[in-house]
């Protein structure tokens, strides 16, 4: 690994991130699927489940990626900005603008906040930088959302 590449993984490590416990229990189950056909993308995921803080069953966070929600986020190196939905494997379509979790990409977005950046390395070993500007198109169940409440920040909390 080169000196870039360990700043890269330091910067990476610094940014803690969230996931529900559903979340966290699929993707654990995803990882540990993948470690034999796809080492490097298994080891990726399974760092950031590592140093996750995970919700309690039934929680989630309004302002988190979480699978299955849109994503506008900024590559910084480049100043693009993209908005994709973060979805498993089976349901991936860059076409459509679907990105798994088990790429470079989707591992690097995962459990971010809107506002955070992370440092990530593509699949040709280029260090990028990406910073989420919104999360959109969390869908709660109808029970859920019943429960829901807006807290006085502002937030939507849930059960």
């Amino acid at each position: 690994m080169t000196a870039n590449n360990n700043l890269a993984v330091e910067a990476r490590n610094e940014t803690r991130i969230t996931l529900s416990a559903k979340d966290h229990e699929r993707l654990s189950t995803l990882a540990r699927a993948a470690w034999k056909r796809m080492p490097g993308l298994a080891a990726g995921l399974s760092d950031e489940l590592g140093r996750a803080d995970i919700l309690a069953e039934g929680r989630r966070s309004e302002r988190v990626v979480c699978m299955n929600c849109e994503v506008e986020f900024r590559d910084d190196t480049t100043g693009r900005v993209q908005n994709v939905k973060l979805v498993y494997p089976e349901d991936a379509d860059i076409s459509k603008r679907r990105v798994s979790v088990l790429t470079p990409i989707g591992t690097a977005l995962i459990g971010l906040r809107e506002g955070d950046s992370m440092t990530w390395e593509t699949l040709s070993g280029e260090t990028r930088r990406l910073t989420v500007i919104a999360v959109r198109g969390l869908v709660l169940p109808k029970a859920a959302a019943e429960f829901a409440t807006v807290a006085p920040h502002g937030r939507l909390e849930l059960p």
